[in-house]
């Protein structure tokens, strides 16, 4: 099946992006995908100052922009991290999925939050504003079982294990690493997920800004079981089409079975709830 991955240049307008996000999905639609992954932070501009502001609730205008895309193209639509989610009074760093009917199928609130500083390079804590998600998000479709994480979840290997465990192909993770870490961890972190669990592995970045407060690396990839890059963007505006084939996933579990060669007698890895 065909997946398409929106690298979509944010501005600081939500309505322009939605607007913007939307006719890419058309586009990706009229070219074959079945399954279509916007970036993380695709309504509005990436940052803690702006989580607030721009947070909605779910449902919400977002969502329902993506609800009825996703219906009129009859495809499942990954909503990169749609929005801000306001919950309880509470702000999540939330991806939400639709199907080919516009239900929601799955909503993924980001479980690690992206606490770091690097001296001299960047210091960022989303902990100043957002809430961790506590949970795992799989959602199925005709073609496989798709794992959801996103950006800096992917940087923990035991959840891509546990998606893994429990039968997925394809991991996706919307995503906005920075000009530090990624041309140091993006694409290497993603061959590792991939070629650790024999899966498929897709991230997606927003467009780069050199203008923005935030400077997005950009490079949206996917990556095959093997561990081999098979698209992959630049910085700007773009979307990438790669056609996933579960025959050859199969064939690479076959000729190296390492899910059935574990030695769960010495180690695991589980999920707590």
């Amino acid at each position: 099946f065909r997946l398409a991955l929106i690298q979509l240049h944010v501005s600081a307008v939500k309505s322009e992006n939605l607007q913007r996000a939307c006719g890419l999905v058309r586009e990706a639609s009229a070219k074959g995908a079945k399954l279509v992954a916007l970036p993380e932070c695709f309504n509005s501009p990436y940052g803690t100052q702006y989580f607030k502001e721009y947070a909605e609730k779910i449902p919400g205008e977002s969502t329902q922009k993506l609800s009825e895309v996703a219906k009129e193209c009859s495809i499942y639509l990954i909503g990169g991290r749609s929005i801000p989610e306001e919950d309880g009074g509470k702000l999540y760093n939330t991806c939400t999925v639709f199907g080919p009917d516009g239900a929601l199928l799955a909503k993924h609130r980001k479980v690690h939050l992206f606490d770091i500083n690097v001296p001299g390079k960047i210091q960022f804590k989303e902990s100043e504003t957002l809430s961790p998600g506590s949970s795992f998000s799989m959602f199925d479709t005709p073609y496989c079982k798709v794992g959801l994480g996103i950006c800096y979840d992917m940087r923990f290997a035991e959840m891509a294990q546990i998606y893994g465990q429990k039968g997925c192909q394809l991991l996706i993770y919307p995503g906005a690493f920075n000009m530090t870490t990624g041309p140091a961890h993006w694409e290497l972190l993603q061959r590792g997920r991939a070629v650790d669990n024999q899966l498929y592995v897709a991230t997606v970045s927003p467009a780069r800004d050199e203008k923005a407060s935030y400077v997005a690396w950009g490079h949206s990839t996917v990556v095959n079981p093997w561990g081999e890059v098979i698209a992959k963007a630049g910085a700007e505006e773009t979307v990438v089409y790669t056609d996933i084939d579960l025959k050859k996933l199969a064939e690479i579990r076959q000729q190296i079975p390492i899910l059935s060669q574990k030695r769960c007698d010495l180690y695991g890895v589980e999920m707590k709830k």
